[in-house]
């Protein structure tokens, strides 16, 4: 039988992989070396989804005076050269690894769509083994808008070669700039229960929300019939 969706583009961080612990601590081995003290990991978990360098003001806010414009960029350079440089791959949700393969034996295009840098993006998944999974990847520098704009998400479409208007598209997320981007293309979006939503995740607004990333493709045809 084929499969409804011909193409289908993912979140990173609380969609694929669980990356708050290492962005905890790389962003604790950053703010030690700029004499902050240390974030905790449920703090980090509730900045993530906008960006690094977001992400970064929000760590400086947490811990003292922020830091704005100028100010901040050495803190966030040496925060993504820590990111790039470490070696411990964050961990899978469970059943990814399969789905993903699954999904790519069936015929479907698996595109990347993330907010999270493209090089670093690009070296979690080959840490993780996904890497050949993946026929575009686009990071939050990639281009010179992100998600929740939807031209960050049709980009990847694009390079997966699939019209952003194409109703066998479709997006899988978990926070709200995920399913405001999907909204902004003009395709279905997918919420994974488990992710970084800052919101009930019920609200998001998604056309559906799973709590196993295992059921994603059985939920993904239950959304085309009903299309």
């Amino acid at each position: 039988m084929t499969f409804p969706f011909s193409a289908l583009v993912f979140d990173l961080d609380g969609t694929l992989i669980d990356s708050a612990p290492d962005m905890t601590r790389v962003l604790n081995r950053m703010l030690g070396e700029f004499g902050r003290p240390a974030v905790t990991e449920a703090q980090v978990r509730g900045m993530v989804g906008d960006g690094s360098a977001n992400l970064v003001r929000q760590a400086f806010a947490a811990t003292g005076a922020p830091l704005e414009g100028e100010a901040l960029q050495p803190a966030l350079s040496r925060y993504l050269d820590l990111y790039f440089e470490d070696d411990q791959p964050s961990t899978l949700y469970p059943g990814v690894a399969e789905t993903l393969a699954h999904l790519a034996d069936r015929g479907v295009h698996l595109g990347l769509c993330t907010n999270k840098p493209e090089r670093i993006s690009r070296k979690l998944l080959g840490l993780l083994g996904l890497a050949p999974l993946f026929g575009a990847v686009a990071g939050g520098d990639t281009l010179p808008v992100k998600k929740p704009d939807g031209r960050h998400l049709s980009w990847v479409l694009e390079r997966l070669g699939e019209d952003p208007a194409s109703p066998r598209a479709a997006m899988v997320g978990d926070n709200g700039n995920d399913v405001k981007a999907a909204r902004a293309a003009g395709i279905p979006v997918v919420a994974m229960s488990y992710g970084y939503p800052r919101m009930p995740v019920a609200d998001l607004g998604a056309d559906l929300v799973l709590d196993h990333f295992a059921d994603l493709p059985a939920a993904l045809e239950s959304v085309a019939s009903r299309r």
